[in-house]
């Protein structure tokens, strides 16, 4: 004879998938936090990349040395409405033409997926967030409620918040653009570069920017 559930066994099965539901669904959550962290980890990887791959070196430009790839991140809000909405955003460049420190478009490296967009999440003067061609994930304040990137570390000195990389992959910290010559006593990073991002309803959580090797990891 076959038999059926009694009401009070499926009371006792109800009960425990609500108990397997409410320990499986928080690990599951996004974390905002992690995944900006992940990405920006990414990024950061990827301008190293760049900084190898296309050196800038040129025998006959006595300035190659300041079109070094790097990652910067700024927020603005201007009346022309090239700006990133008043939130922290970032952006990979080489500053090859004005060598001013500051990325034009033509100096914004492309996605490599989709060439028709930038990897920058929008910068004062240069594109805005609300542009299609930036890359709105890289604005971590909009897309990843982060309000504020730090920098600390070995980069503690930085006049602005950048971070970039020689043709062998080693971080340098602060812009080029007033050296005279292709390195500057004291900008090789000596200590790890601490980048923390910083979030209100998140918490922080940083990425640490290993001298010499240059390599990057969450911490």
């Amino acid at each position: 004879m076959k038999k059926a559930f009694t009401l009070l066994e499926l009371v006792f099965v109800i009960i425990v998938i609500g108990i397997l539901a409410a320990a499986i669904i928080p690990s599951t959550r996004s974390n905002p936090l992690q995944e900006a962290a992940t990405q920006l980890l990414s990024h950061i990887r990827y301008t190293q990349h760049l900084s190898m791959v296309n050196d800038k070196f040129d025998a006959n430009d006595a300035n190659w040395y300041k079109k070094r790839w790097q990652i910067i991140f700024g927020s603005s809000n201007v009346a022309s409405d090239l700006d990133t909405d008043g939130k922290i955003a970032y952006s990979i460049f080489a500053d090859d033409s004005a060598l001013n420190g500051n990325p034009n478009l033509s100096e914004i490296a492309k996605d490599s997926m989709n060439s028709d967009q930038y990897l920058s999440g929008g910068y004062s003067g240069t594109l805005s967030t609300k542009d299609s061609r930036a890359n709105k994930k890289m604005n971590l304040g909009l897309s990843y409620n982060i309000d504020d990137v730090q920098l600390s570390g070995g980069c503690t000195g930085a006049n602005t918040k950048r971070i970039l990389f020689d043709h062998l992959g080693r971080p340098i910290e602060d812009s080029v653009k007033t050296y005279v010559s292709s390195y500057k006593s004291g900008k090789l990073l000596e200590n790890a570069c601490i980048i923390t991002l910083i979030s209100t309803n998140e918490g922080n959580i940083s990425i640490s920017v290993e001298p010499e090797t240059g390599y990057a990891h969450i911490l």
